[in-house]
């Protein structure tokens, strides 16, 4: 299922199936995920830690570790190739080069012993097959993009040497450093104060106009969706739940989890009333419950909830949402 557009989309996944074969059991971590991502849009996946976002956005890059993991089912198309059907050696001239990612955490996604610069240089000489010098010019060219001052200088230091801010910036401009058709970008500004936040989205927003990409944002937080994106999904122990423009699903969230992650952000107008939670817990992937997965926490389940599973289809307006409450009683 998809929103309908008469473009073709850069990024297709369809019914993306992420596993993992532990000996407690199969974890089924993604499970039939289906979106699209359209050239110079951004589209915002959000939802709860374990709902399925990050694997999701290591399937896409191959980045699945055998074993536990595996990718069982589903196709990634990028520009009309399926990513899962491509050899390792074909797949890694895309990764890094036409689909990049910024990792969720600078602290451990950069190397500790070797400089900034050689990190940034390594993707130009492999991909672009640049000579070491002219790869560190464009390594300087890149840092002085992202905003990190003395680029000359700071090309050559380590990144202990380096604010969480300033190691953000270095894996924006590691990703950036191809120009990518698709930027997946895992939680960007987690553990970033405000100010370094605002600054982190606003240099994503410029570099995405400069290099005319696509970005896949993913991030549990509504303000940073309300900001950026286009269109956003919605997961949900491993499942997309809803899928729309970001203008509707700030106006009318439809499936009852969405409306309760939005009942649980703090209001200005609301000052005297206390915050709104979601009743219960996310279930564990060893032990979804049956139907919807949602209902044992959904305050409008009713008996179809709990034996048969929704999908997700279009119910007007290009809203994509999977709840037994959109269908005619």
């Amino acid at each position: 299922m998809s929103l309908t557009t008469n473009e073709a989309p850069v990024l297709d996944v369809r019914d993306l199936k992420t596993y993992f074969f532990t000996d407690d059991g199969v974890v089924k971590a993604v499970d039939g995920v289906s979106y699209q991502l359209y050239a110079g849009q951004t589209l915002g996946v959000v939802g709860e830690s374990g709902c399925g976002k990050s694997v999701t956005s290591l399937s896409i890059m191959r980045l699945i570790a055998w074993p536990p993991g595996k990718i069982v089912g589903g196709e990634v198309v990028f520009e009309g190739t399926d990513l899962l059907r491509l050899s390792e050696s074909r797949m890694r001239a895309i990764r890094g080069n036409k689909v990049s990612m910024i990792f969720q955490e600078p602290m451990t996604s950069l190397n500790p012993v070797f400089t900034v610069g050689e990190q940034i240089m390594e993707s130009i000489v492999l991909h672009q097959k640049k000579p070491p010098r002219e790869a560190r010019k464009l390594a300087i060219e890149m840092l002085n993009k992202v905003g990190i001052p003395s680029p000359q200088q700071r090309v050559d230091d380590y990144p202990h040497q380096m604010s969480g801010g300033m190691k953000q910036r270095v894996m924006i401009a590691m990703a950036l450093a191809c120009s990518p058709r698709v930027l997946i970008a895992d939680e960007p500004t987690t553990a970033l104060d405000v100010t370094i936040q605002a600054q982190i989205l606003e240099l994503m927003r410029h570099l995405q106009r400069e290099f005319g990409m696509s970005i896949l944002l993913i991030t549990h937080d509504l303000a940073v969706v309300a900001e950026t994106a286009d269109q956003v999904v919605v997961m949900y122990a491993s499942k997309v739940v809803e899928h729309t423009d970001v203008r509707t699903l700030f106006r009318e969230p439809a499936h009852p989890y969405t409306q309760g992650l939005f009942k649980s952000l703090p209001r200005i107008d609301h000052k005297a009333e206390r915050l709104s939670v979601i009743e219960g817990t996310v279930p564990s992937p060893l032990r979804f419950p049956p139907g919807c997965k949602f209902h044992p926490r959904c305050p409008h389940a009713f008996d179809r909830c709990k034996v048969e599973e929704p999908a997700l289809k279009d119910y007007g307006g290009h809203h994509l949402v999977a709840c037994w409450l959109m269908e005619p009683h």
